[in-house]
């Protein structure tokens, strides 16, 4: 290889670098390790497998939630997610814990689970008003493939959180404006208390005599707006 090659090669490089760089985009996820996040409540495995985040059920646990060490306000997330057709999941979003780190995880989470079902819509786990998504929109849809990778994005910009699954549009909450249809939460209160918050993966629990299911996420990446 010539000279001229070897610096072609390095201003290719350091271009792809710097327009990276430039698009903001933040891998959550190395493919090899969980380095930058920690495991918040419930007994369920976490590992990397394949370059992919395995989380699997274990009998008896409450849910479990491998949360990014890291905080973040507003933001575009974006994932591809395979679950077994018998759990349920979900990512949470500007979440946190009660009474110190190992407290109840609570906060936004979008559901993750087979179709027919509300994957996509956006759930308060913890947070005493059950779905955020209002009832009247609640509609269950077939955006995931079951048994097949799905991607999700989500976007989280002030009281504003869109969703979308395989590129199909599935929620645009108002938290303060959809909250007022919610008789247990004040919508300006929960933006205040949610306004900043970890990413969870959750591996929900199972009743007894089941499982073990199993869920995956890989190409995990997240651009603050």
């Amino acid at each position: 290889m010539n000279l001229r090659s070897i610096c072609l090669g390095l201003c290719v490089l350091l271009a792809g670098t710097a327009a990276s760089a430039e698009d903001g985009w933040v891998d959550l996820f190395d493919g090899k390790t969980l380095d930058g996040w920690t495991q918040r409540n419930g007994t369920a495995t976490y590992e990397v497998v394949d370059g992919t985040i395995k989380g699997t059920t274990n009998e008896g646990s409450p849910n479990s939630f491998l949360c990014s060490d890291k905080l973040y306000s507003d933001f575009e997330l974006q994932f591809d997610v395979k679950v077994d057709d018998q759990l349920n999941s979900g990512v949470q979003i500007r979440s946190q814990t009660k009474d110190g780190p190992t407290g109840r995880v609570n906060g936004p989470q979008v559901e993750i689970e087979a179709g027919p079902a509300e994957a996509g819509y956006v759930y308060g786990e913890a947070t005493g008003g059950g779905w955020l998504t209002p009832q009247k929109r609640l509609k269950p849809t077939n955006a995931m493939k079951n048994g097949e990778w799905n991607q999700f994005r989500v976007v989280a910009k002030g009281p504003r959180i869109q969703t979308w699954i395989n590129g199909q549009k599935i929620e645009d909450l108002n938290l303060i404006e959809d909250l007022k249809l919610n008789d247990k939460l004040d919508g300006k209160e929960f933006v205040e208390k949610y306004k900043e918050g970890f990413i969870g993966l959750q591996v929900h629990g199972i009743k007894k005599g089941t499982g073990p299911y199993s869920v995956q996420w890989k190409n995990i990446k997240l651009k603050e707006l």
